[in-house]
């Protein structure tokens, strides 16, 4: 069973500082000058590939701290966590027949009534 993925996408960077470089270096490994050229290129940009929610949102308060403006997006609904971590209405994940809303660690489901739950019981960190 696959978790829903997260991109983690710079909207807006600070004109200079060293804050949000070491920032951008810390989370993706770039050196330097490749943070400085993300941060200075066009903006929207990727900068993770898609990961697992808590990562996202790791990246995304580390960078917020320093001024950066970045969004966390579900790649499966597409749509934006909000800024402080909010859960998400699950309604929009529902509407995607293939998606197990509630193994989603997005949104607001307490409750799982999938055939894997029902036979192994909800797997450790999900909603039950």
């Amino acid at each position: 069973m696959e978790d829903p993925e997260f991109t983690v996408t710079v909207d807006r960077a600070p004109p200079s500082g060293t804050a949000p470089l070491l920032a951008v270096r810390e989370i993706t490994d770039l050196c330097l000058w490749q943070g400085r050229q993300l941060l200075d290129g066009p903006l929207p940009a990727p900068l993770l590939p898609p990961v697992p929610l808590d990562t996202a949102l790791d990246a995304a308060r580390r960078l917020r701290a320093t001024g950066v403006e970045v969004s966390v997006d579900c790649t499966a609904c597409h749509r934006t966590v909000p800024a402080d971590g909010a859960l998400l209405d699950p309604g929009p994940c529902a509407e995607q027949p293939w998606l197990i809303t509630a193994h989603c660690r997005a949104n607001s489901l307490t409750s799982c009534d999938c055939s894997f739950c029902a036979d192994y019981g909800p797997l450790s960190g999900y909603t039950a």
